[in-house]
């Protein structure tokens, strides 16, 4: 699991808040990540510079079964309120494990952990399918935070499943005036401050002026 830097080690398992495992992951240069195991998330992702990225609510609870507010949670198998289970799905409310074995996925990174979850006899009672979800979360040699997720159909029967899938990013942001998403135009968006209408983004970028909450990118794609 762990590397070895020049002066620091790479990757480090220890206590948390409240006592939850947690991984620290440090750069050559300064930067580093933090991962609880509870909820496979990211709390914390700071650049050469010490500087944090990521914002966490000063009321966040770490304590189960309560999701950890603010970082980067992982919403999976369900997005928002959109289905049956509870908001964003169970994911972020289980403990995740470190994977021992996980399957070959090269990197250039020394300061990476794989973490893995797998469904609870409780879990299958709410959502009746088997899977592996394998999560590496990895600081590149600049600093850069890269998370890579994959989901494995584990069914005995093979049948398939649907699910949906988000980073719940909370970017520390010092002037969201100076924010601007790319990329997004002609993607459909649900728009939650009027009631989940859907409507088509139409400029180049997406800025910030008042309250904002949507959804975009809505689409079905086969895994």
């Amino acid at each position: 699991m762990a590397g070895s830097g020049s002066e620091r080690v790479a990757v480090e398992l220890c206590k948390g808040i409240n006592g939850l495992d947690k991984v620290v992951l440090r750069g050559p240069r300064g930067s580093s990540a933090e991962v609880y195991l509870y909820g496979g998330h990211v709390t914390s992702w700071r650049n050469d510079h010490g500087e944090e990225l990521l914002f966490v609510s000063s009321k966040a609870i770490f304590k189960p079964p309560k999701a950890i507010r603010g970082g980067i949670p992982i919403c999976f198998p369900q997005f928002g309120s959109h289905g049956s289970l509870e908001q964003h799905g169970f994911a972020r409310n289980k403990f995740w494990s470190i994977d021992t074995d996980p399957p070959p996925f090269p990197t250039n990174s020394k300061s990476f952990i794989d973490l893995i979850l797998k469904p609870s006899e409780e879990d299958t009672q709410k959502w009746p399918y088997s899977y592996e979800f394998r999560l590496r979360v990895a600081l590149g040699p600049g600093g850069d935070l890269m998370l890579t997720s994959r989901v494995r159909n584990t069914n005995a029967d093979g049948k398939p499943f649907t699910f949906a899938f988000a980073y719940h990013t909370y970017f520390s942001v010092s002037d969201i005036s100076e924010v601007r998403v790319e990329g997004l135009e002609t993607l459909d968006y649900l728009d939650n401050l009027q009631n989940k209408q859907r409507f088509t983004e139409q400029g180049d970028a997406l800025t910030f002026e008042s309250e904002w909450c949507g959804i975009h990118g809505i689409r079905r794609q086969r895994l």
